[in-house]
């Protein structure tokens, strides 16, 4: 598919999910894979005012693909927050609508490919970079940072993450060793991602690992932080819900760990090595 069609399709779904004036916030972006093997990926890009150079943080959508508008809402609030943010599509350049119904591997190296080109940008501080992900994102970003997985693929690249965020990902990862500091938030009551599995994880993490801070919220859903799920929903068998609780102090508990890692501004520096 040529890059101005496949753009256009991109350009139509994001008004629709978010209107013209909030698409227009941001900017469509095609960029190069980490391997000519694999298709040119698209992404959503949001950016403060200003000439930085900002943090950043790649975001990585859930299996319900970029078009469900989870990631672009993340990439929005990011930006709000002073953060370059970009949301990248793993779906559709693969042709690909969803990866609901089975593994799905190449988003972790898509996550490599985000980090590489937003480091060449002027407006980005490369040194300070995270990646956050919901449901299979946020498996995936668990994945880019585990030394074990995808980080020793990746050890020839300068740029590194940061830092780690994960909303509700499925914790399948043993003898974890994270290479970066990592956030996890959960809900207790996730049909789709056991909370316990993440306890589970953490309690057996290589004590050689970067920090791994869990939170898991009582009551709460897959989905938590999404007021999309309200009321909530069934999909594939699981109960998705909003919990404006469990949103907010997640909401706090993220912003507060990305200025700990990578700062808030184009001034600031990282307050912990």
């Amino acid at each position: 598919m040529r890059l101005a069609f496949r753009i256009s399709l991109l350009a139509i779904s994001l008004a629709s999910l978010l209107g013209a004036g909030a698409a227009s916030a941001g900017s469509l972006v095609e960029f190069p894979n980490v391997s000519e093997r694999e298709p040119k990926l698209l992404g959503y890009l949001a950016r403060p005012t200003g000439e930085g150079p900002f943090p950043a943080v790649v975001v990585l959508h859930g299996c319900a693909g970029f078009s469900s508008g989870g990631s672009l809402q993340l990439a929005d609030q990011l930006q709000d927050w002073g953060y370059v943010a970009l949301a990248v599509d793993s779906l559709g350049p693969r042709g690909l609508t969803t990866a609901c119904g089975g593994p799905f591997i190449d988003q972790p190296g898509d996550a490599y490919a985000a980090l590489r080109y937003l480091s060449q940008q002027s407006f980005v501080a490369p040194e300070r970079v995270a990646v956050l992900g919901n449901s299979m994102g946020g498996y995936s970003a668990l994945y880019a940072v585990d030394h074990g997985l995808m980080a020793q693929y990746f050890r020839h690249f300068k740029e590194r993450f940061r830092a780690a965020v994960a909303y509700y990902p499925n914790c399948g990862i043993p003898a974890t060793m994270m290479t970066a500091p990592t956030l996890i938030l959960i809900g207790e009551a996730d049909e789709w991602n056991p909370a316990e599995r993440c306890r589970v994880m953490v309690a057996h993490a290589r004590p050689d690992s970067a920090p791994i801070a869990l939170t898991v919220y009582p009551g709460a859903h897959h989905g938590f932080n999404f007021a999309i799920l309200q009321p909530g929903r069934s999909s594939l068998g699981h109960w998705l819900e909003y919990n404006e609780l469990a949103a907010r102090d997640a909401e706090a508990k993220v912003r507060a760990f990305l200025t700990m890692h990578l700062g808030t501004a184009a001034a600031d520096e990282p307050t912990a090595k």
